[in-house]
């Protein structure tokens, strides 16, 4: 599968791609039809839902927005069918106040959980990047996501608004667990730039995100690779890898194995 190929097009939804067709270190290639990672699916037109749910039988979709987000939003039309199970695991660490930027400020009603952080908190965020802050506020969120794309029941779709960075970390993490190389984890993750502008355009057409993403330029939303790289040194720094952090928050080896099954052969 070439990049091109990865790519699934909707009319409502402007960042959805294949998970597969991606390099391993042991100079396999992870597989397609498995799971999918997205932007935000609310608009998926009936054409939409009949090719990801009918053609391609799409049985499990991962939200990882904040409950603020899905309230504001509304219920998307995927949750209607009774085939595809819903599984909510928010990571609440949407930068800037209800979208996927960085920021500097924290906004409760986007972070309802998280209150006042101390000084010291604020500086390790700032050291290790604010995708560092996913893991260390909500692991739980991030294993139970993990373990729904790791089933074998059809295929999964993993999202959030742009589908850039808390999809982009949960991806990370699932790739880096099958043996993805690390040049083609970062090559996945600045593919949403290729999509940029379509998926500001939609998020801009929803009064959740307008305000956010109008108060910065267009290109501070881009995802660049130092950010991705950045995010994968903290983790071999301090755990010895993705996987030396999963298996500190309850990951098994058997987790390992299924998520492996599912994207590899």
């Amino acid at each position: 599968m070439n990049a091109y190929e990865r790519w699934i097009v909707l009319r409502g939804a402007a960042n959805v791609r294949d998970l597969g067709g991606l390099p391993t270190e042991d100079g396999g290639t992870t597989v397609s039809g498995r799971i999918l990672r997205s932007d935000n699916l609310q608009g998926l037109t009936e054409d939409d839902v009949a090719l990801l749910v009918g053609d391609l039988k799409l049985r499990h979709v991962v939200d990882l927005r904040s409950e603020t987000e899905v309230r504001l939003e509304g219920p998307g039309p995927l949750t209607l069918l009774p085939e595809v199970g819903i599984h909510h695991h928010s990571l609440f660490a949407e930068g800037g106040r209800l979208t996927d930027v960085e920021a500097d400020t924290v906004d409760d009603r986007a972070l309802p959980w998280q209150g006042e952080r101390d000084e010291k908190d604020l500086a390790e965020l700032r050291v290790t990047g604010y995708y560092y802050g996913y893991l260390r506020d909500r692991p739980d969120s991030v294993v139970s996501a993990l373990r729904v794309l790791a089933r074998d029941d059809g295929m999964a779709v993993v999202h959030c608004a742009a589908g850039k960075d808390r999809t982009g970390v949960v991806c990370a993490l699932a790739l880096a667990v099958a043996g993805v190389t690390r040049e083609a984890i970062i090559e996945d993750y600045v593919a949403t730039g290729e999509r940029l502008e379509g998926i500001l355009a939609r998020l801009r057409a929803s009064r959740t995100y307008r305000a956010d993403l109008d108060a910065k330029p267009a290109d501070s939303h881009l995802p660049r690779p130092e950010y991705m790289d950045q995010f994968l040194t903290t983790l071999d720094a301090r755990f010895g890898g993705a996987l030396g952090w999963l298996h500190t928050h309850g990951w098994t080896d058997a987790d390992t194995e299924a998520l492996r099954g599912r994207l590899r052969d």
